[in-house]
């Protein structure tokens, strides 16, 4: 197999039911529920930026389905991470913010993962705390040593992160202050600031869908990386409820 290649995996999917263990706050605006079940015993998570669905009940009665990011999966214990932020008024903020241990959720997926070997020279992750359980994730997976750095734009620094990892991290964070919805041009501005090392690297941005399709542009057009050693997506857009785009197609 060739150097840097990108490995894609289906799975079998179904809808599991899981059991709140622990809830833990994670600055002001996330809360980390540790789920188990019988039922992962066959669960199957491959990449830091897998997706699953997660089944709530909507005001009118109606079930409504949200994607999120497994944060970290224990096969031996069998037990799921999930980190929720707490910024819209939606059916999954609703749920999240009243759960409690011993409350169950409905679970699918993921359907698919694509798989970046741990083969890169370094790695650079971009995005808002939509993309933070996939950064920390990624972030504690990778090899000891390796260089990856991280760019997130949160509201203040109450809501940064530290993550368990082998690699040399750099954690950079930049801050709406409550003062801007201007991510791309936060997230741009420390991004042009940034020296990033030698070699073969690749790149990773989730964000708002607009901000995403910006900073993949300044990437591929104005620092010139290649474009098959970069990935950006759409977490959520802007105005719209329950739409992203993962691939940015177009």
């Amino acid at each position: 197999m060739s150097r840097h290649q990108i490995t894609r995996l289906r799975h079998d999917t179904r809808r599991r039911t899981l059991t709140i263990v622990s809830i833990e706050t994670l600055g002001s605006h996330m809360r980390r529920m540790v789920f188990t079940a019988p039922e992962l015993k066959d669960f199957v998570s491959a990449s830091a930026d897998d997706h699953i669905k997660l089944f709530f009940r909507a005001a009118d009665g109606e079930t409504v389905m949200r994607d999120f990011t497994p944060r970290r999966f224990d096969p031996t214990a069998q037990t799921l991470t999930i980190d929720f932020a707490l910024h819209d008024a939606g059916p999954a903020t609703q749920w999240a913010a009243a759960a409690q241990i011993g409350d169950t959720l409905d679970i699918g997926g993921p359907r698919g993962s694509a798989v970046v070997p741990d083969d890169f020279d370094w790695v650079l992750m971009i995005g808002d705390e939509t993309a933070l359980p996939a950064i920390g994730r990624r972030v504690e997976e990778l090899r000891a040593g390796v260089p990856a750095i991280t760019l997130v734009v949160v509201d203040g620094p109450a809501d940064e992160q530290r993550f368990a990892a082998r690699a040399d991290w750099q954690g950079h964070w930049v801050y709406r202050a409550g003062q801007s919805d201007d991510d791309s041009g936060l997230l741009l501005g420390a991004l042009r600031t940034l020296a990033l090392p030698a070699g073969e690297g690749f790149v990773w941005i989730a964000a708002e869908t607009a901000v995403a399709r910006a900073l993949r542009a300044h990437v591929q057009d104005v620092i010139g990386h290649p474009r098959e050693w970069l990935k950006a997506a759409g977490y959520w857009t802007r105005g719209v409820a329950d739409a992203a785009d993962k691939t940015l197609d177009g």
